[in-house]
């Protein structure tokens, strides 16, 4: 049992790929082997984050997952812990498993109550057994009213598995859409456990690392029980941490590739300047290691110097090699950039897109056609959406997206035929014909204006020191986040100051 912190791409399964691990894991050894090694881990890892309870209350369902926590309660008796359990199940229809933990259970001596324990305090546990990865409906009647106690006590929540009501595919609240109701809250009328830490058992979930899952899962365990790691297929694995960036003392600027940033539409008939947002692209790709940087802002846009950042080099789109360049394009770019994107479509070999850029493809056509044309004339182009934009690329909205973050990226990607960076908590990085990698690093400093933009100058600035796009969109994406990890939490972390934490 290990806390999920990968140095490697870890594999996480969908529900169906875990059922059928379970299964074939189940047939190797003898009856109830499983339940007992899930019990025996929940209660291990139960004293471990609460030494000093006087109480650990289990909340335990009709079901299997509700056998793991009877098992739990079992062991932690025998180690002279207090365990109380709240059971849904009877023993007349309980699963064969869950019936004879039930059974090891009171013949320990667990205490079982009919509610809640109330005087649970700071020290003492939660553990909610409520529902597996199984939930089909969201909570209702009893077990809706113990998650709203579990959730309002000052007691730790360690869930069993995946927090009751949450999604084990999606990270979303089960049948209901995403929303930004505080999380000790139903959303839409559907409790979701909010938990400290969540035990997850035979394979990792995706769901416990993107949209609101990783706010309700706290910190996530793994146990895998013994399983064969073999069976079962990924449907996505955790972007693992990139090895430290290493540059050759017998190199030079000419080592390091050229970045164009073409955007920042000026203060037009809208009456609205964006040049910063092509600035802080091109100050990241430069802090970045791109060789040299060069800005062609759009419209009527002047800024012949960059005072902060002297080095960085304005030209005119016209003076562009584009054919011997990378390009990143569509920051603060506004209605301007749909004049020049089907040049760039046509020739840039290396293309980042993002905010207006995505805007002018999800609304024009013949854009798009040029843009899935790209890939097959060996061009690599990388798409960094937030879920409104790639709500307007697949013509659905932000909530359809949200729902199904995995899927939303992986049909935007075998769609545009290019690698995507769909942003948010555990943002979501697809390829056509790839294993599509899920982001554990960042956090809500993140949700600051300019940061999307400061990630776009940095896959420019990889790709066009050598990176392909796929390797420069993950890496690019990890350190994008971890810099906001290791950011002192009281202090606001500004798209400028992000830029200049880059990886060289």
């Amino acid at each position: 049992m290990k806390p999920v912190k990968p140095t490697r791409p870890l594999q996480l399964l969908d529900i169906a790929a875990t059922r059928q691990r379970e299964t074939a894991t189940a047939a190797t050894l003898p009856p109830h082997t499983l339940m007992q090694r899930a019990g025996l881990s929940v209660a291990r890892l139960g004293l471990a984050v609460a030494p000093h309870a006087r109480t650990v209350w289990l909340a335990c369902g009709p079901g299997n997952n509700g056998g793991d926590g009877l098992e739990a309660a079992m062991h932690l008796r025998q180690w002279g812990c207090h365990p109380v359990v709240t059971w849904m199940g009877r023993d007349d229809d309980a699963p064969e498993d869950a019936r004879a933990s039930w059974q090891r259970a009171r013949d320990a001596g667990v205490r079982f109550l009919d509610q809640p324990p109330d005087d649970l305090g700071e020290q003492d546990l939660c553990i909610d057994a409520l529902l597996g990865i199984g939930a089909t409906r969201p909570p209702d009647g009893q077990m809706a009213q113990w998650i709203a106690t579990m959730n309002a006590s000052v007691a730790g929540v360690l869930a069993v598995d995946v927090p009751s009501g949450l999604s084990a595919d999606t990270g979303q609240p089960i049948n209901g859409a995403s929303t930004g109701e505080p999380l000790s809250m139903p959303l839409n009328g559907q409790p979701v456990v909010v938990a400290r830490h969540t035990l997850t058992l035979l394979a990792a979930k995706p769901g416990l690392f993107t949209a609101r899952g990783r706010d309700y899962a706290g910190v996530v365990w793994i146990d895998d029980l013994g399983a064969d790691e073999l069976v079962g297929q990924a449907c996505a694995c955790v972007n693992p941490q990139p090895p430290e960036a290493r540059r050759l003392h017998a190199s030079h600027k000419g080592s390091y590739g050229d970045v164009a940033v073409i955007g920042g539409e000026g203060i037009g008939l809208r009456g609205l300047g964006m040049t910063g947002a092509a600035l802080l692209a091109a100050r990241a790709a430069l802090y970045g290691g791109a060789g040299r940087v060069m800005v062609s802002l759009l419209d009527d846009a002047e800024c012949p110097t960059d005072f902060v950042r002297p080095e960085l080099m304005f030209r005119r789109i016209d003076a562009l090699d584009l054919q011997a360049i990378t390009v990143v394009c569509g920051c603060g770019g506004g209605e301007a950039v749909r004049a020049v994107l089907s040049l760039l479509l046509s020739r840039s070999p290396r293309l980042v897109l993002d905010a207006d850029g995505l805007n002018a493809i999800a609304a024009d056509s013949s854009l798009r056609q040029l843009l899935r044309q790209r890939a097959t004339r060996g061009m690599a182009t990388v798409l960094t959406p937030h879920p409104l934009e790639a709500a307007r690329l697949l013509h659905c909205t932000s909530a359809e997206v949200m729902a199904d973050r995995l899927r939303a990226a992986n049909a935007l990607a075998i769609e545009l035929q290019a690698v995507v960076v769909l942003k948010g908590s555990g943002s979501i990085i697809a390829a056509p014909a790839k294993t599509p990698m899920v982001n554990l690093t960042g956090n809500a400093l993140l949700a600051a204006p300019g940061t999307g933009d400061v990630l776009a100058g940095w896959i420019g600035a990889r790709m066009a020191a050598g990176e392909d796009a796929w390797e420069a969109a993950s890496r690019s994406v990890y350190h994008h986040g971890s810099v906001a990890d290791h950011w002192p939490a009281a202090q606001t972390l500004t798209a400028g100051m992000l830029a200049e934490r880059a990886f060289f």
